[in-house]
């Protein structure tokens, strides 16, 4: 099995943040998890102290494991569920946001 780390990064919409972050933490978290291949899941907020000046593009970072011998399975089942039933999307999630996947170079 190979092992990815996909990485999202993701802000609510000005004002919703509340429930932005009911919706990350409490489902979305979970219909995603349910995906086969993907192993762990994990939130992230923007510290007040950063090594760089402002402006910071997005204020959440979610981590996911992923271990798959079909990355490209994966990715088409999150594709498909995504904004279905199977892993509704918050309207309090911002349109813009950042998702990469990543192989380790290093154990």
């Amino acid at each position: 099995m190979e092992r990815h780390l996909m990485v999202v990064m993701t802000n609510p919409v000005e004002g919703r943040e509340e429930e932005y972050n009911e919706w990350y933490d409490n489902q979305h978290l979970a219909d995603v998890l349910k995906i086969p291949g993907i192993v762990s899941a994990e939130r992230f907020e923007l510290s007040a102290s950063q090594r760089s000046d402002p402006p910071y593009p997005f204020s959440y970072l979610a981590l996911y494991w992923i271990e798959t011998d079909d990355l490209a399975r994966v990715v088409g089942e999150l594709k498909n569920r995504s904004g279905t039933s199977l892993m509704p999307l918050s309207e309090a999630m911002a349109a813009d946001r950042s998702v990469y996947l990543f192989k380790p170079r290093t154990r």
